[in-house]
């Protein structure tokens, strides 16, 4: 015999929240903001920053926080280097310097940390030359497609001296 497919109980039945009184506080202690802290660096690399960001919002005390955060850093678990240097390797192929440097600020990374990891994105013109090539692929027939291609070149974060030298390779 079938059963209806019309109103019929949920198949799983949904779960009560337990009583306030047993519900666990919402501020965490000094080693679960590292347990934490560890779940989040074991899936990606994090500025000191973004995972003090993170974890803004499970901490008592901005010292406690600090505290976790210079352990990390201590035991080579979290670093600012290591990160900036993975995240021009990843976005190289695809931005320029200027572009890089500054997400690379955004995210709170020290000006001497960029200037470590920049040169590992490799010469600037090449992967100009590459993005180029792809998108576009012909030298430009006039004015406006020329502003075009280095307007795009432009946004993705090229110098305008690489943009240039790509831009006369191409109409040679």
């Amino acid at each position: 015999m079938r059963k209806s497919r019309g109103k019929s109980r949920p198949r799983f039945a949904k779960r009560r929240p337990p009583p306030s009184s047993s519900r666990p506080s919402r501020r965490r202690r000094v080693p679960d903001l590292r347990v934490r802290a560890l779940q989040l660096l074991t899936r990606r690399e994090y500025s000191r920053a973004e995972l003090k960001a993170k974890l803004a919002t499970q901490a008592e005390t901005e010292e406690e926080l600090d505290a976790v955060l210079d352990r990390l850093q201590t035991e080579k678990l979290l670093s600012d280097q290591r990160y900036a240097t993975q995240r021009v390797v990843v976005r190289a192929g695809r931005y320029g310097n200027s572009r890089l440097r500054q997400e690379l600020r955004q995210r709170g990374i020290s000006d001497d940390d960029i200037a470590e990891a920049l040169p590992e994105a490799g010469d600037e013109t090449e992967r100009c030359r590459a993005i180029w090539g792809k998108k576009f692929g012909r030298p430009p027939q006039s004015a406006e497609e020329r502003a075009k291609q280095m307007r795009f070149l432009q946004y993705r974060g090229f110098s305008g001296d690489a943009i240039r030298r790509v831009m006369s390779g191409a109409e040679e």
